[in-house]
C-alpha cells in the first residue's frame, strides 16, 4: 500500500509557529507531525509516500534527508503554487499509477493525529468496491459531509449555510465530520476532470452525484485531534503526558 501525506499548505492558524518552518514541522511532545505520520503509516506496512511540499519546502526535504527518510522511500511532490487536496492529489497520480498499480492508496493530512485502523478502513474500501472511503466522526466541525443509511456520500453543509445535497437521497441523512485520511482507488484519476487548484471534496460530491460509491468508514473509536492551531498542539501533548495517546 502506497500513501500521500498532504503537507503543503501554509500552516496560517499556526502562526507565528510556522513563520519559520513548515507546518509538517511543528513539534508535539518532541516529535513532528511529518514523523508521526509516517512511523503510523510505516506501522501498517506502508513503505512507500509521496508528500507533496510548498512552504519553506526545502525544510521539510532537509529533514527527511537528515533521518534517512525514515527507513521509506519518500518522493516530494513540489507545488509553486498551492493546489488545494485536488490539485495536489493530481498532481501526484504519478506516483500512485506507477508501474501500472491499481491497488487502492491512502491519503493523510499531516495536520490531523488519529489512531485510526488503516488496515481496517482499506478492508472496508476493499468490501464495498469504493472509488473512495473517508475516515469520519461524529463530532462537532465548521463543515459537514452528509451520508445516508448506507454510509454513500450525498452532500454537504456548514454551520452557516443550509444543506447542499448532490444527489437524491432516498432517506434521512447524517451530518458527519471529516477526518482528514482516505482510501482512494486509482481509477479516480481518470474521473477527475477538475483542473489546477481545487478541493478534492469537490471532486467527491461531483462523483457522488454521478453515482460512484464516495463511502463514510465510521471512525468514532478512534482517538482524533486536529493540530491545525497552537492551542490544539498544546491539547495534544496534554494528552500524550496523560497516556491517552501514544506517539
Amino acid at each position: 500500500m502506497r500513501a500521500m501525506i498532504l503537507a503543503a499548505g501554509l500552516g496560517t492558524r499556526l502562526r507565528p509557529l510556522t513563520d519559520d518552518r513548515p507546518k509538517a514541522l511543528v513539534e508535539i511532545a518532541g516529535q513532528t507531525p511529518l514523523e508521526i505520520t509516517l512511523r503510523r503509516l510505516r506501522e501498517f506496512g506502508v513503505r512507500e509516500v509521496i508528500v507533496n511540499v510548498h512552504h519553506l519546502a526545502d525544510m521539510v526535504v532537509e529533514y527527511l534527508s537528515r533521518h534517512a527518510n525514515f527507513g521509506m522511500r519518500i518522493e516530494i511532490s513540489r507545488e509553486d503554487e498551492l493546489l488545494d487536496t485536488g490539485g495536489g492529489l493530481k498532481k501526484a497520480a504519478w506516483f500512485f499509477l506507477e508501474n501500472g498499480s491499481n491497488d487502492p492508496f491512502l491519503v493523510h493530512n499531516v495536520d490531523v493525529l488519529s489512531t485510526i485502523n488503516f488496515e481496517r478502513m482499506l478492508q472496508f474500501h476493499r468490501d464495498h468496491n469504493a472509488l473512495a472511503t473517508l475516515a469520519v466522526q461524529k463530532r462537532k466541525t465548521s463543515r459537514y459531509l452528509l451520508f445516508d443509511g448506507e454510509t454513500a456520500l450525498h452532500g454537504r453543509s456548514s454551520s452557516s449555510k443550509s444543506p447542499r445535497r448532490d444527489t437524491s437521497a432516498k432517506q434521512d441523512l447524517q451530518a458527519l465530520a471529516f477526518s482528514g485520511v482516505h482510501v482512494i482507488s486509482p481509477r479516480l484519476f481518470s474521473m477527475m476532470t477538475e483542473t489546477g487548484v481545487f478541493s478534492i471534496i469537490d471532486a467527491y460530491l461531483r462523483l457522488a452525484g454521478q453515482g460512484e460509491r464516495i463511502l463514510s468508514f465510521r471512525a468514532d473509536e478512534y482517538y482524533w485531534r486536529d493540530l491545525g492551531k497552537p492551542e490544539n498542539l498544546k491539547e495534544a501533548e496534554k494528552d500524550v503526558q496523560k497516556k491517552v495517546l501514544l506517539l
